[in-house]
């Protein structure tokens, strides 16, 4: 069977949940309620398994912290004997604008420490979804953005990459990187 492994980057603990930060735990959340399964606590994460059309599904919200978030990948794809070429990473990005969002097949981490140590340890050849979460901050503020809550109206704006991003997932598994690039990136640029 072919196996999928679909990482959600976050922070554990109540303190951060809904939290920018914590895009990547949003979707996964969104994506697990959708299939009709839960998160169990395992090693260097929760874990939740489902199946699309045959394929296994493991969606992973680290327990490592962000900075610390390859373990927990390196431990599932090592675990799971998935290629790195299934592997989807889901993480927050200031350099987009709130609601958009951008899948790429591999490239940079963007100063992102938990795609950062994700590429210390695997290299750069993943693919990710970066969910747009703005930069509305002060110089110097960017810490206190990305552990600032969503107000309700930035949650209104962002629950529809939310939903785009459950069939961004599936798109993934189902069709490919490249396929479900080509559908979706244009979606995913907001209009000015």
């Amino acid at each position: 069977m072919d196996k999928y492994l679909i990482v959600g980057l976050g922070n554990i603990g109540p303190e951060y949940e809904m939290t920018r930060h914590n895009t990547g735990f949003m979707v996964l959340d969104a994506f697990a309620k959708a299939s009709n399964t839960s998160f169990d606590d395992r090693r260097y994460g929760f874990v939740a398994e489902t199946s699309l059309k045959g394929r296994k599904v493991i969606l992973l919200k680290p327990s490592t912290f962000m900075n610390l978030s390859g373990n927990a990948v390196r431990y599932w794809l090592n675990h799971e004997n998935i290629d790195q070429s299934r592997l989807l990473v889901v993480s927050d990005e200031v350099a987009l604008p709130l609601g958009a969002f951008r899948l790429k097949a591999n490239g940079s981490n963007g100063g992102h420490n938990g795609l950062g140590h994700i590429q210390q340890l695997i290299g750069q050849d993943y693919a990710r979804l970066r969910m747009g979460i703005g930069n509305d901050f002060p110089r110097g503020m960017q810490v206190d953005w990305v552990l600032g809550r969503y107000s309700e109206e930035e949650l209104e704006t962002l629950q529809p990459a939310i939903d785009t991003a459950v069939e961004i997932i599936r798109g993934f598994v189902l069709a490919g990187i490249d396929i479900t690039m080509n559908q979706f990136n244009k979606k995913g640029k907001v209009k000015g």
